[in-house]
């Protein structure tokens, strides 16, 4: 019998341990897209308490908690940090077989060299023992990025950010870690919400465009990719929570946007037809400037409409889509391949009933002499657990290439969620040494290995082209 978080943690033959301890996991990460506040890594803040660090914005914790029957004042309401975490430890002896047992162990024990089932009974002792260590200098934001071996990140950043902070991380010459912008333009493009018309005056302002009409809209939306750009961005990220594919002239896009703009309500064709013309631009743009654009589709946000009422979004009310996507994401696809300007790009989907869809749509779009030009992206958000990983690289390995995958993402707002890495190092060596053990592959582990550790890091760092 394995003991828990051993060594051997989620590795079952010899070929994987040797494949993780020998060749993934002193590899450096490549966090190409997170959440982290670009505000927090350049101010190196601080953390009061655990609770701060390890809860605050935790909507997967949140949700296990409500699960569990913990009254809302313990979750995101106005009790205390201390009553938080107490409240917590008591939810995570229920969390066994979800990946939020595994995650809180493991950030545990690597962060705080704690080694203790966490439960109500060692509640005060975690808190006390956290807490002492979140005052020293090595708990900051800054260094427990440089300590997770974290060589190069990428923020996500709404279209109209300053990006003053990412400037002020990069005046930090001592540490060593690149920070990136990544360019969210969904508030420019999801017309139909209340947030629009102020957010397009708000784009005017800040690039000194009047916008007067959807061309004028499009120039400066231009004005920002090419401002990111010179910031050093080079990914652009979208949430597409339902695949849209509605062709319309500009002098048709221009009517809704004036229409939009004036208050008055859009029909749903409407609406796809604007989205559609929109990220059309987009996408032309990005492949102009070499570019990677990520579409993360499927998500059902907010579906608790009292709770949105409170709460507000991102606070762990969404859940899996399940809209047809295939046709219409092969037509956005198409429409700007043919003129040779589709950008590098990565297709995650949320639901994974959809991994064969992509699988196999990305194989439609390679070439340009770019390995892996049309990525299908990691295990996202409810798949980032064993099984979604090991689903998701077994539909990639099937349908295309696994060794060309630019492999695992944080996806999270916490600065000490880097474990997720190991996590997912330690699922991938597990699946490719079965390989090895099974004879599906050579015991070769030059050759094994190797593709272990491009996986890990070595394909993001070459398919992004960013120096780090």
């Amino acid at each position: 019998m394995k003991k828990f978080l051993d060594e051997k943690f989620l590795l079952n033959s010899e070929t994987a341990v040797e494949l993780y301890h020998n060749y993934a996991k002193d590899m450096p990460i490549f966090d190409y897209h997170c959440h982290l506040s670009p505000e927090a890594i350049a101010n190196d803040m601080s953390f009061k308490n655990i609770t701060e660090i390890w809860l605050g914005g935790d909507h997967y914790k949140w949700r296990a908690m409500r699960s569990n029957g913990i009254d809302e004042k313990y979750i995101t309401g106005d009790a205390s940090d201390y009553d938080k975490f107490k409240a917590w430890a008591k939810t995570v002896p229920y969390c066994i077989g979800n990946p939020l047992y595994h995650w809180s162990h493991l950030e545990l024990k690597r962060f705080f060299d704690i080694d203790l089932i966490i439960n109500e009974d060692t509640a005060d002792e975690i808190w006390d023992r956290a807490n002492a260590l979140l005052k020293e200098k090595e708990f900051t934001a800054k260094q427990l990025i440089k300590r997770s071996n974290v060589k190069a990140l990428c923020t996500t950043d709404d279209a109209i950010d300053t990006l003053e902070f990412h400037k002020k991380v990069r005046e930090d010459k001592e540490f060593g870690v690149k920070v990136f912008p990544t360019l969210r333009p969904d508030k420019g493009i999801n017309i139909q919400n209340d947030t629009f018309v102020a957010w397009v005056k708000a784009l005017s302002e800040i690039n000194g465009i009047k916008i007067d009409s959807y061309g004028d809209f499009i120039k400066a939306l231009e004005s920002r990719v090419d401002y990111f750009h010179e910031e050093g961005c080079r990914l652009s990220d979208h949430g597409i929570d339902r695949i849209f594919y509605a062709p319309a002239s500009d002098e048709e896009v221009n009517e809704i946007f004036l229409k939009a703009m004036d208050g008055m309500t859009l029909t749903d064709i409407e609406i796809d037809k604007y989205k559609t013309l929109t990220l059309l631009n987009l996408a032309r743009m990005y492949n102009k400037r070499g570019w990677t654009m990520q579409l993360h589709i499927g998500a059902l946000r907010n579906n608790n409409a009292r709770m949105f009422s409170v709460l507000g979004a991102d606070t762990g009310y969404d859940s899996i889509n399940d809209g047809n996507i295939a046709e219409s994401l092969s037509k956005l696809l198409n429409e700007v391949d043919k003129t040779n300007e589709l950008p590098k790009t990565i297709l995650y989907c949320l639901n994974p009933s959809d991994n064969y869809i992509l699988g196999t749509m990305i194989g439609n779009f390679q070439g340009g002499g770019i390995p892996g030009k049309i990525q299908f992206g990691s295990g996202w958000w409810f798949n980032d657990q064993k099984l979604g990983m090991i689903e998701q690289m077994e539909a990639l390995a099937n349908l295309g290439l696994l060794r060309r995958f630019v492999g695992m993402v944080t996806d999270s707002r916490s600065f000490i969620s880097y474990t997720r890495h190991e996590y997912f190092r330690r699922v991938l060596c597990d699946l490719v040494g079965s390989w090895v053990e099974d004879g599906e592959a050579p015991n070769d582990m030059d050759l094994v290995g190797t593709m272990i550790k491009e996986i890990c890091f070595l394909n993001a760092k070459e398919y992004f082209g960013i120096e780090i």
